[in-house]
């Protein structure tokens, strides 16, 4: 008999640690989540998670970017480390993932929704991923026998169907580790129609950098392709027919936009597709009237880019909603870590931008909320600069198991805990590469403290500095300015040292 219960000892021990669930959306940025901002959104089921749990006031990435940021989460490391600097590279797979190492201690690993880094996953026991950026309606999914099916649904509810359903099936003797990835509310913003309709007359509130001039900043903002004005298109990205568009005079007509939004509206089953055309037919309206007046143009796209984006995420919103209701009916809500993050942060309309990839802390800052019931207190905050190095290391942690050295982020076990107050970091490090596919964001580093930031663009040997304290928006750039030469100093000597802690090694201008 009492070998019998030795045997058995290690199997309840492991069914006592706690299970993480991870989820990530794309794109989401803080003001579309209401505990963050209430101006925009009500999300009640992602508020839910920081509610009862700890909501991050400072959370940030290294390389704001998808495939990077993924590769980050994994690794525990900076990207010019774990190799994946931009989008167009895979990630290294015989690379070390926290996933391996909590599957090589027990633990039940599945990977469910956008992968977005070119090749398998591994470490998994499940994995079933998106091609790619993926689709929003009848979305395709890769299995892990290489084959690829199509689902019938919208996307976000697709991705939530299959990670419930492995829920289901998982052993419920062992504890479990699951990354659940929304494709939503990435370009190019295709709502469900009942979110359409429920976004389709409401009026944002314009940012009031909106229609801001690149010319008034350095070289690195004036070539950049990110203008909801100039680069975001009618059709793919806002649903203007091309039907509309035919023939009006001093109108340029995209022939390669019209063809995507044909893509995007064929896969839309009736009888919403219909319903959806009709919502939008009075933006081809509008364009017809407006086209030739800049001002509105800015002001009417603006507006339509915030409507679809919303609704996307407020089907993301629904769909946690679904998943922490099945916690709750399955008893795993109390031991189970439940983490909600994006994998960076995005304009909605700030210095007349969409997207990313910038070190501005509108790009740079992500959401980030944690529940974990027991261990961290409802209701509490941190201010304490977080990075998304510091993921890896605090699952391991949190699973009983030592974070490998070549981790270069921190635990935040204790933080969540309440046993630790403080970070003993004092500033982050950033490194952006992907130059000029997409966006024309020229690459730069930098150094973020809790009041100043200071940014590299070393391809144009251009310096900014911002004190965050008196100017959070970044919008004006004190690098030349005589009372900010000291603070500029200690910077740039803390941003050389933080390159050999970081060990980046890269050549960048006059930081070689």
């Amino acid at each position: 008999m009492k070998k019998i219960l030795l045997l058995l000892l290690p199997l309840q021990l492991l069914a006592q640690r706690p299970n993480i669930i991870y989820i990530m959306s794309d794109d989401h940025d803080n003001d579309a989540i209401s505990l963050y901002n209430k101006q925009f959104i009500q999300t009640p089921n992602i508020d839910r998670i920081g509610k009862e749990g700890m909501l991050f006031r400072k959370a940030f990435v290294g390389n704001s970017i998808c495939g990077p940021a993924r590769a980050t989460l994994l690794t525990g490391q900076h990207t010019h480390m774990n190799g994946m600097r931009d989008n167009q590279h895979a990630f290294d797979a015989s690379k070390t993932t926290f996933p391996q190492l909590l599957q090589q201690r027990g633990y039940q690993t599945a990977m469910i929704g956008k992968w977005h880094l070119q090749s398998y996953p591994k470490g998994f026991d499940y994995w079933k991923i998106l091609p790619g950026q993926g689709l929003y309606y009848d979305p395709r999914l890769i299995g892990m026998q290489g084959d690829t099916q199509t689902y019938k649904g919208y996307a976000t509810e697709v991705i939530t169907d299959q990670a419930l359903q492995w829920l289901d099936q998982r052993d419920p003797g062992k504890p479990f580790m699951m990354l659940y990835h929304h494709k939503a509310p990435h370009r190019n913003f295709v709502p469900k129609l009942k979110y359409a309709q429920q976004f389709s007359k409401i009026v944002f509130p314009e940012p009031a950098s909106l229609g801001q001039k690149p010319t008034d900043f350095g070289k690195a903002r004036q070539l950049q392709k990110m203008s909801i004005l100039l680069d975001m298109t009618l059709c793919s990205d806002l649903k203007v027919n091309p039907r509309q568009l035919y023939n009006l005079p001093g109108f340029k007509f995209d022939s390669a936009d019209a063809r995507n939004y044909q893509g995007t509206m064929n896969r839309i089953p009736e009888p919403d597709r219909s319903a959806l055309l009709e919502i939008f037919k009075e933006r081809g309206e509008l364009v017809r009237k407006y086209h030739q007046d800049p001002q509105m143009m800015l002001k009417l796209k603006y507006q339509w880019y915030m409507r679809d984006y919303m609704a996307c995420v407020a089907s993301v919103d629904e769909n946690v909603g679904r998943l922490l209701d099945y916690l709750d009916a399955h008893q795993l809500t109390e031991n189970t870590l439940v983490v909600y993050t994006s994998d960076q942060g995005f304009y909605l309309g700030e210095n007349g931008w969409f997207d990313k990839r910038w070190m501005y802390d509108v790009s740079m800052q992500s959401p980030l909320l944690m529940r974990w019931p027991g261990h961290i207190k409802a209701g509490s905050q941190t201010a304490e600069l977080v990075q998304n190095i510091d993921f890896a290391p605090t699952f391991l942690q949190i699973a009983g198991i030592e974070p490998p050295s070549w981790m270069q982020g921190i635990s935040l076990k204790n933080l969540i805990e309440g046993k630790e107050k403080r970070l003993s970091r004092k500033e982050l490090y950033y490194h952006y590469y992907e130059y000029p596919a997409d966006h024309a964001v020229v690459p730069h580093l930098g150094i973020r403290t809790n009041q100043y930031k200071l940014i590299y663009f070393y391809t144009l040997d251009e310096w900014e500095l911002y004190d965050l304290l008196k100017d959070p928006s970044e919008q004006v750039n004190l690098y030349q300015h005589p009372s900010y030469q000291k603070t500029l100093e200690q910077l740039r000597t803390r941003l050389i040292a933080l390159r050999k802690q970081y060990q980046d090694q890269e050549p960048a201008g006059s930081l070689n």
